[in-house]
């Protein structure tokens, strides 16, 4: 009997993407560029998961030789797809790593209106729970500690910008009358 060393391999996801319940595209990123190289076949293909699984009450489905994941809330439809060999488990890992994430983020509102306020915040966590097609992380805590995010944090506001340039010119300052009187030290000897 032959027996064949598989090698290690890592988990990986080919695609991530959040629709509205309209099958609209909000977020999408897509691993393997030999799956759907164009925009018009990574569509199609999100229109025919959505129609497949927007009434279905499962949370995995099967579809062109690919495993799909997904999870609904209010108005979204998140979907974590890998290969027809990856584990389901870990693909589920990562779809509920990316809610609990947002939902941390957006103070439990994971809504429409709020993904695409914080676009920002959803692609950081994004690259965080995923890089390159292979999963990194699947603890939210992590996840929102790496983006530094808080539940009570609101997004940069404009005082908080304004605190920082007052900040940054009052270390500018500091450091334009240090070299003045260096030069003017200079100068007298």
């Amino acid at each position: 009997m032959d027996s064949v060393a598989l090698e290690p391999s890592l988990y990986t996801v080919k695609a991530v993407f959040i629709l509205d319940n309209d099958g609209n595209r909000l977020v999408s990123k897509y691993y393997d560029t030999d799956l759907y190289s164009s925009m018009k076949e990574q569509r199609n293909f999100e229109k025919k998961i959505f129609n497949k699984t927007h009434k279905a009450d499962n949370e995995i489905a099967f579809l062109e030789g690919l495993t799909i994941v997904y999870k609904s809330s209010i108005d979204l439809f998140f979907y974590v797809v890998g290969s027809a060999q990856e584990n389901e488990l870990m693909l589920m890992a990562v779809l509920n790593c990316l809610f609990e994430s947002l939902s941390q983020i957006f103070r439990k509102n994971v809504e429409k209106r709020c993904l695409l306020d914080n676009m920002d915040g959803v692609f950081l966590v994004v690259d965080e729970i995923i890089d390159g097609g292979v999963i990194l992380e699947s603890d939210p805590q992590q996840v929102i500690q790496k983006v530094n995010y808080r539940a009570d944090e609101s997004s940069l506001s404009e005082q908080s910008v304004a605190q920082h340039i007052s900040q940054k010119l009052a270390a500018t300052s500091t450091v334009l009358q240090s070299a003045k009187e260096q030069i003017k030290w200079s100068i007298l000897k």
